[in-house]
């Protein structure tokens, strides 16, 4: 089977998802194409549509989050949003595209690739079978517009909003978020603190922004530096991902029970050598987190989506959501050493989330394509 999986750069997580069916594909003996749709118009296009959001995300959280109110507004409206219509221009760039690669289905990790291939098929153009695969915990503006043959959701409780909004339900199948198999993976905690030189005996503190380390993030680290300072049974492991500026200002001024990590490919190893994981929202993140079985604080939520994330988390007993940095704080040191609360969270996490998704996902492609 050859299958196309469209993604976009605008967050981490999506390209993580579309990596992680990859690679189930291609352990089932499948060949994959993963592309980012723009970078065939131009990779100057593809760039600058994922640093404009990256730039937003991380200096100007406020002015994303009142971008996807406007969404949840403009969804209202009896008409097609502005981003159906703008990537009409790309309906004669991806028909060209696919008219000379074989494809026997098309799987999407992102809006605006659905948005494409829903362009596509307005026109009659002939397709193979398209399969959209959410990466939030909430169906985010416009999906109910695009037209895919299949929607894969995070969680059997998410099918109601689907349907709400106008997704034939026949359509929906929960079989949840796709993850690498670095955090499904069996680990010894003490192994994997040596392989990464950290202490045997402290308590660890896992703090990261996703990818992008955005939002209000740095205000959490600084109160948590400040309240855990000097405490020699507690050290922090911040991630700062691709934000540059924020590893420089935490570099800059090291503590001895602190240690500051730019982007890494090792997650699931800072992952399982954790005692407590605090991070902002995102849906692939805390989805990681979840399926590693750490307790997870959530805090600094770029408003829109990653709202929905914590609240759903929350509700379902999978993690905390704290809204300012010292209740962020104080929770953190309730759980750190509250082990009765901290695995009655991970079973939760446990109960709620599918390990084994993209092994579902990759299931379901190849019984469509057989069909």
């Amino acid at each position: 089977m050859d299958a196309l999986i469209l993604s976009c750069g605008t967050g981490g997580g999506h390209n993580s998802a579309a990596k992680a069916i990859a690679a189930e594909m291609h352990m089932r003996g499948h060949r994959t194409t993963i592309l980012n749709p723009y970078t065939l118009y131009s990779q100057k296009l593809a760039a600058k549509i994922d640093s404009t959001y990256v730039s937003m995300v991380q200096n100007r959280p406020h002015l994303f989050g009142a971008v996807y109110s406007a969404g949840q507004m403009y969804r209202k409206l009896p008409c097609k949003s502005p981003v159906y219509y703008v990537n009409r221009r790309m309906i004669p760039i991806m028909e060209n595209y696919l008219s000379n690669h074989h494809y026997d289905v098309i799987i999407m990790t992102h809006l605006y690739a659905a948005e494409i291939i829903t362009n596509l098929k307005d026109r009659h153009i002939e397709l193979p079978k398209t399969i959209f695969v959410s990466t939030d915990y909430v169906c985010i503006p416009f999906t109910e517009e695009t037209e895919c043959d299949a929607y894969i959701v995070p969680a059997k409780d998410l099918v109601k909003n689907y349907v709400q909004l106008g997704i034939p339900k026949e359509k929906i199948h929960p079989f949840g978020i796709p993850t690498d198999h670095s955090f499904s993976k069996t680990e010894n905690k003490e192994d994997v603190r040596k392989r990464l030189h950290l202490d045997l005996h402290k308590k660890y503190i896992l703090i990261a922004g996703g990818s992008m380390g955005g939002g209000t993030i740095k205000d959490t680290m600084d109160a948590l530096i400040k309240g855990f300072s000097g405490q020699k049974d507690v050290a922090l492991l911040i991630v700062c991902g691709t934000n540059q500026k924020l590893y420089d200002a935490l570099a800059s001024n090291p503590a001895e029970n602190i240690t500051v990590v730019g982007y890494t490919d090792d997650m699931a190893q800072y992952l399982h050598a954790a005692d407590l994981f605090i991070t902002k929202p995102g849906g692939l993140s805390s989805t990681e987190a979840a399926v590693c079985g750490i307790p997870i604080l959530h805090t600094a939520a770029i408003p829109g989506c990653e709202s929905y994330n914590a609240e759903f988390f929350q509700a379902t007993g999978m993690s905390a959501f704290c809204r300012t940095p010292d209740e962020a704080l104080a929770k953190a040191t309730e759980l750190l050493f509250n082990d009765e609360e901290a695995s009655a969270m991970v079973q939760s996490q446990q109960d709620q989330i599918d390990k084994f998704a993209a092994s579902k996902i990759c299931q379901y492609a190849e019984s469509c394509v057989l069909q």
